[in-house]
């Protein structure tokens, strides 16, 4: 089968290479992927910066959807044919996070990723896709779609008639819209770009900013809503932007805290005392949430929002097509 390989790091070092097509265990599964999707870890594993000490050669790339071509002699969930997305820590399927079920993470140097053709996995570790969904929309849910579930649903406990801030328009802040408008709430978005806040218009964002032309966007922020600010961030800049965040949220308001995309900064950890703030650090999610997503995505016929599909021999102009950040939404691989 092909498969990436990551031997050295650096996007101009991938290596598609041959290996031989695995063979299932007795409580395992053999997936054939059909599309796989980017997260901004996979470009910084690539590049070496988010695991430099690794074990190499690796497969990078967390979030896959396939169809399970072959079942284990004990395995009972799963039949041939059923359309299926491998779970970003193989060990977290339910409860709060440990040591144990992180070290369960594909694509990043603990566990192979699905950047191959054929993949074997416990029966425990996969969901089944939605039905309405394609392999490629289905490829963008295991890390983007989970963690911002996570972030407004479980750890927010997102309610009708709140306010959320997003951040940029990425995975998770495109999905944390569509999950806020879901679930009755007001959503607040955040480009440098006027045609990207456009297309989050068009996903029914109530307010729009752009940080660009409005570097003091925390002080609109507290305009928009009257000064009380808002109820939940989506805070994926990391410590560049999480003073203006503090700034921008109610008191008692929470912070979902998922990327590091700006780099260094400084806050006044007093806020966080005065404000009452709930601040929450976002490591994607178990399996049941992402279960539970998926019976939400079904009822209500969401449909993630792909930026650009890349064949698979494009990944490293996927790549750079992420690292310029100009997409809107998901980057998605199709291996078909």
């Amino acid at each position: 089968m092909k498969v990436y390989e990551v031997r050295q790091f650096g996007i101009e070092n991938l290596v598609l290479a041959e290996r031989a097509e695995p063979q299932p265990k007795a409580n395992e599964v053999v997936v054939k992927f059909h599309a796989a999707s980017l997260n901004f870890r996979d470009l910084m594993f690539v590049k070496g910066a988010y695991n430099p000490k690794a074990r190499l050669p690796a497969v990078p790339f967390s979030d896959g959807s396939g169809e399970v071509v072959a079942v284990g002699a004990d395995a009972k969930k799963w039949k041939v044919g059923a359309r299926v997305c491998p779970i970003f820590m193989q060990a977290w399927l339910d409860g709060p996070l440990s040591i144990e079920k992180r070290r369960t993470t594909l694509g990043a140097g603990d566990l192979d990723g699905v950047l191959r053709e054929y993949g074997a996995f416990d029966e425990e570790g996969l969901v089944e896709i939605p039905q309405h969904l394609s392999f490629e929309e289905a490829a963008t849910l295991p890390c983007a779609a989970v963690t911002a579930w996570n972030a407004l649903v479980v750890s927010g406990n997102l309610k009708a008639g709140e306010t959320v801030l997003t951040l940029g328009t990425g995975g998770v802040s495109i999905f944390a819209l569509q999950f806020a408008k879901m679930h009755g709430s007001r959503v607040i978005a955040t480009s440098s770009s006027e045609i990207k806040l456009q297309k989050a218009k068009e996903l029914r964002a109530d307010e729009f900013i752009n940080y660009k032309k409005t570097p003091e966007w925390d002080k609109e922020v507290l305009l928009l809503t009257n000064n009380l600010g808002v109820d939940h961030v989506v805070e994926v800049g990391g410590a560049g932007t999480l003073a203006k965040s503090l700034n921008s949220l109610r008191i008692g308001g929470h912070v979902a805290m998922i990327g590091v995309l700006a780099g260094a900064g400084e806050f006044d950890p007093r806020v966080v005392l005065m404000k009452a703030v709930r601040m929450q650090g976002m490591l994607v999610g178990s399996r049941r949430m992402f279960e539970e997503m998926n019976n939400a995505i079904e009822g209500n016929r969401l449909n993630p929002v792909i930026d650009k599909t890349f064949s698979f021999k494009e990944v490293p102009e996927a790549l750079k097509h992420m690292e310029r950040g100009a997409h809107f939404g998901k980057i998605v691989v199709s291996l078909q």
